[in-house]
């Protein structure tokens, strides 16, 4: 039998002020720290991120709830998980696959990852000491930079950037170093990259498709990557998660697929993205065994492995159903069309994305002011909400866009779009 003391802390506290007061000459205490003679002793912290509250996804997704408002912000489908996919998790689970998966994840997951790289961009990874499967790309993301950032490493990073990069850097101990990409089409300038890249840059972060604008790397931004590491010990991250939706012909071009860059990049898919099933949080990482080992070391004492009836649902659904990724591209491009014919003879103005599933809308004709102000009006009244870009920089620049999520039903963005000609 266990015997429970309850612990009163009001008695430590009180012990310890009366200690304090006779430290201070204090016989009456309540008298004296009414009077203001004792100090006041608080718990203080000094925040690791003092600049960084909830995500702008967390409060545009609230306020849509709020106002019952068509959630065209955060970038989640607005339609269900494949019912085959469903059904391999679940019998996943009938038979017994519900306890931890080994720390790089299921051999056949990773099997499957290989073999779609290879598809995607001609490299092969070795199963075993390349490849992890993650808890989600962001997990993946925050690992490789805890792994291999140190105390005043820098880190180049593209603005508008996704919002989980730079807080990843500051909490290693790095430096993040910006670069803005240049409006309207959002490429980089490779001639400013090059006056910040020094002997101190461990890591240059892309993003490609990029979210929030849809733009994609080139084979010559490839080419001047190369040209920007070699002979260097700059580590390329990847976040490649919306890999498989590119469009008019346009071709993802992955870092890794280049010789010379493969043996320093590292790249990040996301199972979430490509299944439609963000809830689930099951991405990857792939990268030369090197690298691949110091993130191991790291993994393994962060998640130590991720959600294993999902992870073999996923390899059974991959090895059966192929026709569902090679189909990705042409099904959000139809998505994107029809988003774009909806606003067509809108006050809006655009260039259709070349990827992601995310289009920018330009409003400055609607409107000339504030784009976080005008996105929350516009969640209000005519009741879609979107996500307003200059958040993505880290001075805040606005250049009168917002980002739209068209990963939604056909209903969904046909009542968007009928909202969004009234303005």
């Amino acid at each position: 039998m266990h015997c429970y003391h309850r612990f009163d802390h009001s008695k430590r506290i009180k012990s310890r002020t009366s200690k304090n007061a006779e430290r201070f000459g204090i016989r009456n205490f309540a008298l004296a720290s009414t009077e203001g003679l004792m100090p006041d002793y608080r718990f203080s912290l000094s925040s690791k991120l003092p600049r960084t509250g909830i995500t702008i996804f967390t409060r545009m997704s609230n306020l849509a709830r709020e106002k019952n408002a068509i959630n065209l912000s955060q970038g989640f489908p607005g339609f269900d998980v494949p019912d085959a996919l469903k059904n391999h998790v679940a019998d996943a689970m009938r038979n017994g696959l519900n306890q931890y998966a080994p720390m790089q994840g299921v051999l056949a997951l990773r099997e499957a990852v290989v073999d779609l790289r290879h598809k995607l961009n001609g490299v092969h990874y070795d199963a075993n000491e390349e490849v992890v499967i993650t808890a989600g790309a962001t997990q993946a993301i925050f690992t490789a930079i805890l792994a291999l950032i140190r105390e005043d490493d820098e880190v180049v990073i593209f603005t508008p950037a996704y919002d989980c990069y730079a807080p990843a850097v500051e909490l290693a101990g790095g430096k993040p170093i910006y670069v803005k990409l240049k409006a309207p089409d959002y490429h980089i300038d490779w001639a400013e990259v090059r006056k910040v890249v020094n002997r101190k840059t461990r890591m240059i972060l892309i993003n490609t498709p990029h979210n929030p604008t849809g733009a994609i790397l080139s084979e010559n931004d490839l080419h001047e990557l190369d040209h920007l590491t070699e002979g260097s010990d700059t580590i390329v991250l990847s976040d490649e998660v919306y890999e498989y939706m590119v469009f008019d012909g346009n071709k993802h071009h992955s870092p890794a697929s280049h010789v010379k860059l493969a043996d320093r990049t590292l790249c990040v898919g996301s199972f979430g993205k490509t299944f439609h099933a963000t809830g689930w949080k099951t991405g990857y990482i792939v990268g030369p065994a090197q690298l691949m080992a110091e993130f191991r070391k790291v993994h393994q004492y962060n998640v130590f492995a991720t959600n294993a009836p999902m992870q073999h649902g996923l390899a059974a659904f991959i090895r059966e159903a192929p026709e569902h990724i090679k189909g990705l591209s042409d099904f959000y491009r139809q998505k994107r069309d029809r988003f774009l014919a909806g606003i067509e003879g809108s006050r809006f103005k655009f260039t259709p994305t070349p990827g992601t599933y995310f289009q920018l809308l330009n409003y400055s004709a609607i409107d000339k002011g504030d784009d976080l102000a005008l996105a929350e009006r516009l969640t209000a009244h005519p009741g879609v909400a979107s996500i307003p870009v200059s958040v993505f920089y880290h001075q805040p620049e606005n250049n009168k866009v917002l980002r739209f999520c068209f990963a939604k039903t056909d209903e969904e963005l046909d009542e968007a779009t009928r909202r969004l000609k009234t303005l």
